[in-house]
This record gives C-alpha cells, structure tokens and sequence, in this order.
C-alpha cells in the first residue's frame, strides 16, 4: 500500500515542529509543591529563564514550579501579570532549557497549518496539530471594573484542554506565534498572539511587572469602508464609536456614538488594536489628537487620556 505523499508531509511538518518547539515548554503548577492552586504550560522565551504564560494561570500567586519533557524541575517566582491581555511572565530560579523561537502572528493567514505544545490534563509534551481557522477575533477581559479586548485574537482548531493554557502555538517553522489562552467549545481554541503590541506587555511586565495603560472610555468596531469614503480618506477601513463612557477622557472631547474614528495620534487607525497600541503608560495625560467622520464631515478633536485603573 502507497503512503499518501501529502500526509507524509504533514506528518514531517508536525513532528518536525513538535521536536523542536517541546523541549521549551513546561507544566507550570503555581502555589506550594503540596498545595498547587493552579496549574498550565509556559514556554522558554529568554535564555535567563523567563517564560511566557497566562494571567489566568498565575492568578495571585507569587511562586510555583515548572517541569520540562526532559524531566527538569525548578521552582520559579512570577515577575508580573496583566489579566488583560492575559500574558504573565515567571522566571525560574534553576536551570532551564534554551528558549524557544518568537515570530510574530501579522504574518499568519487563514488555512495556515499550526501546531499547540502543551500539558492538557497533566499529560507533559502533548501535541496537537491543526489550521488557522480564523484571525482578528476578539476575547472580552475584566479585571474589576476594568475591562478590555484581546484584540486579534488566534482561533485555531487544534485541540486545547485544561491545562494547555500558556502553552505554545508554533507555525511550521517552529516559531511560537501565540500562548493559547482558552478553550471556547468543541473544535475551537483561542490563542494571544505573539504581535507588536504583546511585546510591549512582555517588555512591561519584564521591567516593571505590570502593565500602565491609558484610557480613552470608548466601545469601537472596525467596520469596512464604503468605495467614496476610500476615495476620500486614503483608508479601506476605520472604527466605529458605539458607546462613549460618560465623563471618559472621550466624552470630555465631544466623541459620540456613531462617530467613524479614522486616524489617532496623526496615524491611521483601522482596528482595534491601532488605537490600543497608541494607549500605553506612555499616553496617560498627553493629548491625542482624534480625527472622526461624523455627518459626512470631518471633525478633529483632542483628547487627554487618563491612566485605565484594574479597581
């Protein structure tokens, strides 16, 4: 019986990619030895010991352990948290493996084959294979009274379970392009991306152990542009204000519902994450100048962000 040529050269992809990318990613149990209060993955990703989770996993602990495919241990502490881009960050205090390769998931597309490295169910080294099934997902965070949107979130239809959370989502090159995060149902998983943005939440929580972040107070949508309004700005897309915070640094500069938000900060603005990545520490209490489309008319409007509190 011939073997299947094109599955040969899956199969090659995937254990390629899982013998390259597993030696980097541990079980992460935070809390005591003997009462761990939770547990995940986490992956190598400096060559001091620094490894890449979720918030969620982490929760309030302070310390935890990490266990390699090798059968390496060391305890580590945890450096920092940001629940809402659900990133942490743990640094061993022994020896850990070299790291693991970051890409950067701009790059991905939609069909494109992906592989998940982690431990679902305590089971260490477990891979799973699967596609890009879809790019520019949202998932809603809160933290308080605080919420936001992970925004360009990874949905992947390799298999995550309990336990694959911080783990490693790998392209065919063995680069890691996101930390899966959750599981949404049957067939579907989620990851944050490895991106511009997520490397200035690990630069943060790395140098300071959390995150500042400005505030604007605006719920948007990204939303196509119609062929006249491309003539007219130069741009295919923008955002869609749909609520305005009452007295949010948006509504004390005359922002509405309705408003098509189509650059910030002088630069164009065609998602989500355009305006986010403008709202780090950096911004809070600097003007931002905001131009919209609002009646068919283009108004500018300057607005001061505040400082986003997690309370």
């Amino acid at each position: 019986m011939t073997e299947d040529p094109a599955l040969d050269a899956y199969s090659r992809v995937v254990s390629t990619v899982a013998e390259t990318v597993t030696p980097h990613v541990a079980a992460l149990q935070v809390g005591s030895r003997d009462r761990p209060t939770s547990s995940g993955s986490a992956v190598v990703f400096t060559g001091d010991g620094f490894l890449l989770t979720n918030a969620h996993v982490v929760g309030n602990a302070t310390q935890g352990v990490v266990a390699f495919a090798d059968g390496t241990e060391t305890e580590v502490d945890v450096v920092g948290a940001d629940p809402l881009s659900d990133l942490a960050v743990v640094r061993g205090r022994g020896e850990t493996p070299p790291p693991a390769v970051l890409g950067d998931a701009a790059t991905l597309r939609v069909g494109q084959l992906v592989v998940a490295v982690g431990n679902p169910l305590g089971l260490a080294g477990s891979v799973t294979a699967g596609v890009v099934s879809a790019l520019g997902r949202s998932l809603p965070t809160r933290v308080g009274r605080a919420g936001r949107v992970i925004e360009d979130v990874i949905q992947t239809d390799a298999a995550l379970n309990p336990g694959s959370s911080g783990g490693a989502l790998a392209d065919s090159a063995g680069r890691i392009v996101g930390i899966n995060t959750a599981v949404a149902g049957v067939g579907l998983g989620l990851a944050v991306p490895v991106n511009d943005t997520t490397r200035r939440i690990i630069a943060a929580l790395l140098s300071d152990g959390r995150v500042r972040r400005a505030y604007l107070g605006l719920v948007s949508m990204p939303i196509p542009l119609p062929a006249p309004l491309v003539a007219r700005t130069g741009q295919r897309r923008a955002l869609r204000v749909v609520e305005v915070v009452a007295g949010s640094p948006a509504d004390q500069a005359g922002l509405r519902p309705g408003d098509l938000v189509l650059s910030a900060g002088r630069r164009p603005v065609a998602d989500a994450q355009s305006l986010q990545r403008l709202l780090f520490g950096d911004a809070v209490g600097v003007p931002l100048p905001v131009t919209v489309l609002r009646n068919d008319a283009m108004v500018d409007v300057i607005a001061v962000p505040g400082e986003l509190s997690h309370r």
